[in-house]
């Protein structure tokens, strides 16, 4: 029997229905350790790549073909949004997303204006030619969430200790709402263009969120991760929140309006359902450095979250954080297979 996309191991797992194999997918799939990827993307710089939808395509399906994952994830990067209005921004090899001019006044606001689907036209165009060449298969389209994009900005690129962040959270508590809230409008905008072009899914990453404490999270960037994924639940389309060091804000990214809450790997599945409680599908959450491990090793590793997850409703297979660079292809390659067959029904 041939088997819809809606009916796909993927998303009837983030609807917690029964699937025939629990399914598997990676964050950054798209890209990272495969040399098909290196190669593609020769003297393109990241940003460039972005807005190339024949590039895009290529990469996003690269994982597809070499892992038979079940989903795909859309090839992009988080501030994509933010250089589409104008923010000055660049990606550093070896830095990551660095501001030219950080955002920490009220007069600075005045640079995010809204997101428009002309801004990124690109992206639709992409999705379109990704879905169709994906067929039944899933595509997960992708955004930063607010506090990670305004991490990014204030601090005017990656950050250790988010000090300037945080001051601006505790400091001016109106300011941080305002910025929060422009960006979670930005944040819906870049996500509902995905959906309309073909999107089966969509997961909002809170890259830096693991930050902060349980409070401080429920007064002070709740608001703007609910008002992104309200924005988006029309559209009917599963709903992933992902962010790393969360153990303690697990049962907040569900209530902020996730229908599936991605896990780390520092908290085992069982225990994560715990705190996140009842309605909501899990994904995670193998730690990406035990693929640099012996294969029997990684297979022991792999089987322990499958254990952890065992009797859950819905349950996806991803690593704890994004794929390693110097991971080998061909170890995700076999991770996936040995899921499908210790999970097959």
């Amino acid at each position: 029997m041939r088997v819809t996309l809606a009916d796909s191991p993927f998303l009837r797992a983030c609807r917690r229905e029964p699937v025939p194999h629990t399914p598997v997918w990676f964050m950054r799939q798209a890209g990272r350790s495969l040399p098909e990827y290196r190669k593609a993307r020769e003297g393109v710089a990241m940003l460039d790549s972005c807005m190339r939808p024949d590039l895009v395509t290529e990469i996003t399906l690269q994982p597809v073909r070499r892992h038979d994952v079940d989903a795909a994830v859309y090839f992009s990067d988080i501030v994509v949004p933010l250089k589409a209005i104008g923010i000055d921004l660049d990606i550093r090899p070896g830095v990551g997303p660095v501001v030219a001019e950080p955002i920490r006044s009220r007069a600075d606001l005045d640079r995010l204006r809204p997101l428009e689907p002309d801004d990124v036209p690109y992206i639709t165009e992409a999705v379109g030619m990704v879905t169709a060449a994906l067929g039944d298969t899933p595509l997960v389209g992708f955004a930063g969430a607010p506090f990670t994009l305004a991490s990014y900005l204030v601090e005017g690129g990656p950050s250790r200790n988010h000090e300037h962040t945080k001051a601006l959270m505790y400091g001016d508590p109106g300011l941080w709402a305002e910025l929060l809230d422009r960006l979670a409008d930005i944040t819906a905008a870049f996500l509902t263009v995905q959906i309309e072009a073909g999107a089966s899914a969509v997961q909002l990453f809170d890259s830096w969120v693991g930050a902060l404490a349980p409070a401080d999270y429920r007064a002070s960037v709740m608001p703007a991760s609910r008002k992104v994924f309200d924005a988006v639940a029309h559209h009917g389309v599963p709903r992933i929140h992902f962010g790393v060091g969360t153990g303690e804000l697990l049962g907040l990214l569900g209530e902020a309006g996730a229908d599936v809450v991605g896990v780390d790997w520092r908290v085992p599945l069982d225990e994560a359902a715990r705190r996140v409680g009842p309605g909501k599908a899990l994904q995670g959450n193998l730690d990406p450095a035990v693929l640099f491990a012996p294969r029997q090793a990684v297979e022991a590793q792999a089987r322990r979250v499958l254990d952890a997850a065992a009797g859950l409703p819905g349950h996806i297979f991803n690593l704890g954080h994004g794929v390693l660079p110097a991971t080998d292809p061909d170890a995700l390659t076999r991770l996936v297979s040995y899921v499908h067959e210790q999970t097959a029904r």
